[in-house]
């Protein structure tokens, strides 16, 4: 299966797709972390029209979430959160037969459509919180793979610091790890029936 992981400086959900034998490839401006050659260093509007299976997308969210709400008035006003939404039209509405588009609780729900599913790093391995919502075309929603206990909002809790976006924004490998073996086999199972 050919998966686009949209918007991924980090590498692990490409490589948890990788690691079960899928053609995956990542996109983001940032280089990637990991100095992978199954990464693209640019705008992932220029790969949309290419052939895709799936895609997992993760647009920033910067002007989006609702814990940044404080800040809407000057993104509103300059049109920013605008452009943010735009961008997650364009990612939803992208020529590619499943999707799914992860972001935290945010202005998506009020001004695109309400998400198919919320998760928590808890219910994948890490005793941690942190909503994430998925917004989802032709994939079925996550099933929880290890419940466990613990359940601290160290993301929330990080302190100040250059790079606290970048640690906040990467996937859990537990998370990762769920979408590529159930999507991916959700997928290849879909493609063989079509044949």
């Amino acid at each position: 299966m050919r998966v686009l992981v949209a918007c991924e400086y980090s590498g692990r959900v490409r490589e948890a797709f990788r690691a079960r034998g899928h053609h995956a490839v990542s996109c983001d401006l940032l280089e990637s972390e990991d100095g992978s050659p199954f990464h693209v260093q640019g705008d992932v509007r220029d790969l949309l029209g290419c052939h895709w299976d799936l895609m997992v997308c993760h647009p920033p969210c910067t002007d989006l979430a609702v814990s940044g709400s404080r800040h809407f008035g000057p993104k509103r006003a300059d049109g920013r959160q605008q452009a943010a939404l735009d961008f997650v039209r364009l990612l939803l509405d992208a020529p590619i037969p499943a999707i799914a588009l992860e972001n935290p609780v945010s202005v998506i729900s009020s001004q695109i459509r309400k998400p198919d599913q919320v998760i928590q790093p808890w219910m994948f391995g890490h005793g941690e919180t942190k909503a994430t919502c998925l917004w989802l075309k032709g994939l079925p929603p996550l099933v929880p793979t290890d419940i466990v206990e613990g359940r601290e909002p160290r993301v929330h809790r990080m302190p100040p610091g250059p790079n606290r976006w970048k640690e906040r924004s990467r996937t859990y490998q537990g998370i990762a790890d769920a979408m590529a073996d159930q999507w991916g086999s959700y997928q290849d199972l879909i493609t063989r029936c079509a044949a």
